[in-house]
């Protein structure tokens, strides 16, 4: 039998291949009770799965917020997950998903559990052309490209968590952030990450810095964008770095995390030596150690938009950019 440590160590390997492990639960039928949809996490986002405590109710808590519980002796709030969704629990809330991502930590509510699944990040398709309302990222195909796979719905549990309690402070202020970033005249930043909301915190955070970028929105997408620019500046005779000063990327995205972004980048000799910085959600020593392990330059945890300019400037000075 598998020590838990063992269980740690296999899954956190599991980064260096550009695979991850899903839990999938359920949410509940549609309101007329008919469907059961399933639904996934990044089990990295997972702290425990808890069966459903005793809640204490807030006052004045916004909608689809429970209350919160006093687990171990942290209060976390808990997120009705169904309600959000539209989803009708046909057996009640049972089970509640403790998760720390983002510098929080916090429960969703949830009818089950059905499995934790392992998957190839090429199994995950982005599914923000088929999908409103930006809760859901990708759509991840368990039984590969089989017509009639089972899908998974991987839902944006940040996005969720900024839609149900939006901050009344600005994102990025001008005033903190610090003085303008000069580049390389020519050249961009290159930004790679899959959820709405994060992108569009990146977008403010660089305009402010006053660093011109192309935003991508999976690995894969940014890893054939700097296969093109090679291309056309070959053509020219004249190499990437006259086009790209820095890539930050996301680590969890659909077709190519960020981490076998970043190992390809840094393995090809057209590429290895632009500055990679991983901005991400996922936080934790485990995370951090592979960052380095793939050859990033940096690792800065989502979203402080103070902090992301910091690591930026150190990247960019680091490589002698003016």
């Amino acid at each position: 039998m598998k020590t838990v440590q063992q269980e740690v160590d296999e899954r956190t390997n599991l980064t260096g291949t550009n695979k991850f492990e899903l839990l999938l639960f359920r949410l509940g039928g549609d309101i007329s009770g008919d469907r059961s949809e399933l639904f996934g996490i990044n089990v990295f986002k997972i702290r425990e799965i808890v069966a459903m405590p005793q809640i204490t109710a807030v006052a004045g808590a916004p909608a689809h917020m429970l209350g919160v519980v006093n687990l171990r002796g942290q209060i976390i709030s808990v997120i009705d997950l169904p309600a959000i969704v539209g989803c009708v629990p046909k057996t009640g809330l049972n089970i509640i998903l403790v998760t720390e991502f983002a510098r929080t930590t916090q429960a969703f509510a949830v009818e089950s559990v059905e499995d934790i699944v392992r998957l190839d990040w090429s199994q995950v398709l982005s599914a923000e052309a088929n999908t409103a309302g930006g809760m859901v990222t990708s759509i991840a195909r368990l039984d590969g490209d089989a017509d009639n796979s089972r899908l998974v719905q991987v839902l944006d549990v940040e996005t969720i968590l900024r839609n149900l309690s939006p901050s009344n402070e600005p994102d990025v202020n001008p005033d903190t952030i610090g003085p303008k970033i000069a580049l390389k005249p020519g050249t961009v930043i290159l930004a790679a990450d899959d959820s709405v909301v994060a992108r569009a915190l990146i977008e403010q955070g660089l305009d402010a810095m006053g660093l011109p970028y192309v935003m991508t929105k999976t690995g894969k997408e940014a890893w054939d964008h700097l296969q093109a620019v090679a291309n056309t500046t070959a053509a020219e005779g004249k190499t990437v770095h006259d086009r790209i000063a820095l890539v930050l990327t996301d680590l969890e995205m659909p077709e190519m995390d960020g981490f076998t972004l970043t190992r390809n980048i840094k393995q090809d000799a057209r590429f290895k030596s632009i500055p990679v910085i991983i901005h991400s959600s996922l936080t934790g020593s485990a995370n951090e150690d592979h960052v380095k392990s793939v050859g990033a330059d940096g690792y800065v945890a989502k979203f402080v938009a103070e902090e992301l300019a910091e690591t930026i400037r150190r990247v960019l000075a680091q490589y002698q950019y003016k």
